[in-house]
């Protein structure tokens, strides 16, 4: 899984139909301090994420696809699987 935040909408007029009713959005992997990691990326949205937030991302086909659409081969490899609502880190103290 990557974490990442949307910061677009990719618009297509025409796509393939297993992605009928789908979004497609632009997504920059992020650290856990919100830090970019990379380069954006094209995600399906399975979610209803929007500009702004920070999402889970599944980057594999088979888990991909089915996310996404429901159904297995569609041409998709990587999707968006969940909206972050909030990171809680284990709280860590030095080891004498």
């Amino acid at each position: 899984m990557i974490l990442g935040r949307v910061v677009g909408n990719v618009v297509a007029t025409q796509k393939n139909d297993r992605y009928e009713g789908g979004r497609v959005l632009l997504v920059e992997p992020i650290g856990l301090d919100g830090a970019r990691t990379g380069a954006e990326f094209i995600a399906l949205d399975s979610v209803d994420a929007g500009v702004g937030d920070v999402v889970l991302v599944v980057r594999e086909g088979w888990a991909a696809s089915t996310a996404a659409t429901g159904r297995p081969q569609a041409a998709i490899d990587t999707a968006i699987v969940g909206v972050v609502d909030r990171i809680d880190l284990e709280a860590t103290e030095p080891i004498d």
